[in-house]
């Protein structure tokens, strides 16, 4: 089961203090469970951190908004419920039998345990109940929070609109570069059989993906029993390893679709063991680089052809691990 889809382990961690230095536990042995990687959103100032698997779940919530055509303000309200809900964690347990991204409860009629611990389906849950919320698009976050929750500590929520308004522009694409992961980067070595389409696993895993949380795509850069020709010396397209989602013709509508698939990528980037991502002249690369974000792209100086394509201005590339 991929991370994205699991749940986190309930209870408080164990903290132990040797000479002043904290060692946070996990409740499985003693690994630790502290580490350095996570992932950033940057908008106008506002600097929001976020764990790994807070990531994941963040932009799943955002790009489920998207695939559902709601404006950038129903994924601020739900990532804000989140936040104060559950920390954008995944959690199996709650007051008084809630549980998930939501700490929504079956005895209110959200569902099922086992539904609501799929984060899709309680995402779509939060976002059934938002948009029955006659106004919401103009209400308060803290108000229209709480009218699909109907919480006991209703103000709470307004302690996190700034970081959900924050995260929501990132990763609707509103702000480009404006999100990215510092990610270890050490996917063990996979199999490099290609499948009937032309892609390894885990590049095949990550265009089922993006389908299935985006919907219909325009895709390319792969075709049955893999590709020889059209793209740069040492592309990893030659491998069967990346897959490009094309965003054309080149305006700020696309610009903008292209910088939200780009951010979510980024934030599913551990899990899925994706290698880079180039879009609109910048690379994000994982492992030892990844914490510098976004980068500018430098197109080898020997290509030639159409530099909107060059510079990855009408498509988002991403390829994974070897």
């Amino acid at each position: 089961m991929t991370r994205l889809g699991k749940v986190v382990v309930g209870g408080l961690v164990a903290v132990l203090v040797f000479v002043g230095v904290g060692v946070l536990l996990d409740r499985e042995g003693g690994t630790p469970f502290f580490d350095s990687h996570g992932c950033t959103a940057e908008v106008d100032g506002l600097v929001v951190e976020l764990t790994l698997e807070q990531a994941e779940n963040a932009a799943l919530i955002t790009a489920i908004a998207m695939q559902r055509g709601l404006p950038a303000r129903a994924a601020s309200i739900a990532l804000a419920t989140a936040y104060q809900e559950s920390e954008i964690l995944n959690i199996e347990h709650g007051d008084r039998d809630s549980v998930g991204l939501f700490q929504q409860r079956p005895s209110q009629g959200w569902g099922t345990v086992e539904e609501i611990l799929d984060p899709v389906y309680s995402t779509n849950a939060f976002y059934d109940g938002l948009v029955r919320v006659e106004g919401y698009e103009a209400m308060e976050i803290t108000a229209a929070a709480q009218a699909v929750q109907r919480s006991a500590y209703p103000d709470a929520y307004a302690d996190h609109e700034a970081d959900g308004r924050a995260l929501a522009s990132a990763l609707t694409g509103n702000h480009e570069a404006a999100f990215w992961c510092d990610t270890p980067g050490d996917a063990e070595e996979a199999s490099d059989r290609l499948d009937e389409a032309g892609l390894v696993a885990r590049a095949a895993t990550v265009r089922e993906e993006l389908e299935s949380v985006f919907g219909p795509l325009s895709l390319g850069g792969f075709q049955p029993g893999g590709v020889s020709s059209g793209h740069m010396d040492g592309s990893a397209h030659y491998e069967g390893r990346a897959v490009d989602i094309f965003f054309r013709p080149v305006n700020a509508a696309n610009q903008e679709r292209g910088w939200a698939m780009a951010h979510y990528l980024v934030a599913q980037a551990d899990r899925l063991s994706i290698n880079t991502i180039i879009f609109d002249d910048r690379i994000w690369r994982s492992g030892s680089r990844s914490g510098s974000g976004w980068t500018d792209y430098d197109v080898p100086s020997s290509s030639g052809g159409d530099r909107a394509i060059l510079e990855h201005r009408d498509h988002v590339h991403v390829d994974v691990a070897d």
